[in-house]
């Protein structure tokens, strides 16, 4: 294979190639407008925090609703729409959705990122715990020291929400849970982890940010 423009490769030779065109929302070929349902010049459909199109009786859930286009996103939807439509008082809270990149390393984050923070002017502290100072990560032979390589834990000025983490993808779940119930960096660093595991990184990192001594932790505002 060969790549054009001023920094290309030299042409390389591959068993695989993943060519991503990338996807669209079909709105504009449902004819929801036929119902009197809006429809966005992309061919998204607006929806509320009760996944309910302007017209009331009629939801839309997933990605013809709005990105993030995740599975988990429309599945989390599709059980707010159901129940808000069997007469439950739901709503659905995007902050808490989490964003995953099965990459080498994994990356995860979910809710407001160190950027959007900086950029909106919310003050906030972050705590980051290095994989290299993990029993777990050291016995995987996962002992990077990166920065790439560690669980980041922001917590904005209200401590009211862990906001993003960047770990192996199966332990945002935890820092999700942290937005949902809007745990502090102590609640966080006070949860007893099980040891050898690399879910203590998370604790470390929320120790971190309240300004605890750990190995190798890293606090900053």
């Amino acid at each position: 294979m060969s790549f054009a423009g001023e920094k290309a490769p030299a042409p390389q030779t591959f068993e695989h190639v993943l060519v991503a065109v990338g996807r669209v929302p079909n709105g504009k070929t449902l004819s929801a407008e036929l119902a009197g349902v809006k429809v966005s010049e992309r061919g998204f459909i607006p929806v509320d925090r009760q996944m309910r199109t302007n017209v009331p009786h009629i939801f839309a859930i997933g990605d013809v609703a709005a990105p993030p286009l995740l599975a988990h996103k429309a599945m989390h939807e599709g059980k707010v729409a159901a129940e808000v439509a069997a007469g439950h008082k739901r709503a659905a809270d995007w902050r808490v959705i989490p964003s995953v990149a099965y990459t080498d390393p994994e990356i995860a984050w979910v809710g407001l990122t160190e950027t959007e923070a900086r950029a909106n002017g919310t003050a906030f502290r972050k705590g980051a715990f290095p994989w290299v100072a993990n029993g777990r990560s050291l016995s995987l032979g996962r002992e990077e020291g990166s920065p790439s390589c560690c669980s980041i834990l922001t917590i904005t000025a209200c401590w009211a929400a862990a906001s993003w983490a960047v770990t192996p993808v199966e332990l945002i779940s935890e820092i999700a849970l942290a937005v949902e119930t809007g745990c502090d960096g102590a609640d966080i660093g006070l949860t007893i982890h099980p040891h050898p595991t690399l879910t203590e990184t998370i604790a470390g990192a929320g120790r971190g940010v309240r300004g605890h001594a750990d190995r190798s932790v890293s606090a900053k505002k």
